[in-house]
């Protein structure tokens, strides 16, 4: 929105400030900041006079949540959704449709979250909706974000899929295309939502792995820096990098709060928002591919659950001590903060594996 005040400059003067994405990005991370330091004590006093018991606790996790976590209210998520969608609003190009598609995604995985966490905490039961209906909506709101992508996307790339490290590779999907985004983006949405089970576990390699997608939406958004990397030219992503600067600050702002031991918890409303985003920018970008890698954390805590549930079945035992992955390690006597320090290690790491693919051609 503040975009347009570039039309008042003539050049050498402040309002051209705003012509520029990474400023526009600055003031979009700490408009989200600023937001979540303001609202997010008042967020979580009203969730706590609302909901007083908090958020119902698995009885099958480990013994010692029940304890440490009962009466702790969720939803927190909304704090990051109201942040970053402020923040876009306000600094993003309204007339740029990359925009629209990862922030819609966004707020409508959000929807989602929170009618699932509404009806846990209304019910004080740790099943809320339907997973099979989530897992509809879910697919039906992916759908319109790779439709709308491949509309958007340029006629060489369109419904092709790009392959890291081999700069000339692309593999025509023709309208598989469309099924195999809806796959990216429900599926990152729902690795992520598997990964917050802990005391900020999921927020920071979120924001890792956003600020990674964002550095590379950025890049192949601007023609320079394409033929330099030998990357896709991907024309008006790099718009992208102002959303991402949005959640960073957002998801910061709730991560005070968020840290061990949380004040509140993110909740549905916020992993599966955060991960339809991450699998949205990958694919707005071209980069569903390195998105495994950046984001290789929430596929080990997804595949485990894959694993343990599908062994499980076969043959009456566990590959686990428990899944997702997280709570193995909790089991095998890892304190909590060990493991979520950890993780952020590793979702680091992957994240500089994920960037040098941009540069490994």
């Amino acid at each position: 929105m503040l975009y347009w005040l570039s039309d008042l400059s003539d050049g050498g003067d402040v309002f051209n400030l705003f012509r520029y994405i990474t400023f526009r990005a600055g003031a979009a991370f700490f408009t989200a900041l600023i937001f979540g330091f303001m609202f997010g004590r008042p967020l979580i006093n009203a969730l706590r006079r609302k909901y007083a018991q908090g958020q119902p606790i698995r009885e099958d996790g480990p013994a010692h949540h029940i304890a440490t976590k009962a009466g702790t209210p969720t939803m927190g998520g909304l704090l990051i959704l109201a942040a970053l969608t402020l923040s876009t609003i306000l600094w993003a190009r309204l007339d740029n449709p990359y925009v629209w598609i990862v922030l819609g995604t966004t707020v409508a995985f959000g929807l989602v979250g929170f009618a699932d966490d509404w009806a846990k905490v209304s019910r004080q039961t740790s099943k809320g909706v339907s997973g099979r209906l989530r897992l509809l909506i879910g697919f039906a709101i992916a759908a319109v974000a790779a439709v709308a992508a491949v509309y958007i996307h340029p006629p060489g790339l369109s419904a092709q899929l790009a392959v890291p490290v081999f700069k000339d590779v692309l593999f025509n999907m023709g309208w598989m295309f469309i099924p195999f985004a809806m796959f990216v983006i429900v599926g990152s949405a729902n690795a992520v939502n598997l990964t917050d089970g802990l005391d900020g576990l999921a927020i920071m390699p979120v924001m890792i792995a956003a600020a990674t997608l964002g550095v590379i939406a950025y890049a192949v958004g601007r023609v320079d820096f394409t033929e330099y990397l030998d990357v896709h030219y991907v024309p008006g992503t790099g718009e992208l990098l102002v959303f991402v600067a949005g959640l960073i600050g957002g998801g910061l702002g709730f991560l005070w709060y968020n840290a061990p031991p949380a004040a509140v918890f993110m909740g549905d409303t916020g992993s599966l928002a955060l991960g339809g985003a991450l699998g949205a920018i990958a694919v707005s970008t071209k980069h569903e591919i390195v998105l495994a890698i950046v984001g290789g954390l929430f596929v080990a805590e997804a595949v485990s659950v894959i694993v343990q549930v599908g062994y499980f079945k076969a043959t009456g035992k566990r590959v686990f001590l428990m899944a997702p992955i997280h709570h193995h390690f909790e089991k095998k006597g890892w304190a909590e903060p060990q493991v979520v320090i950890r993780f952020w290690i590793i979702s680091l790491i992957l994240a500089l594996i994920g960037l040098a693919t941009l540069k490994l051609r």
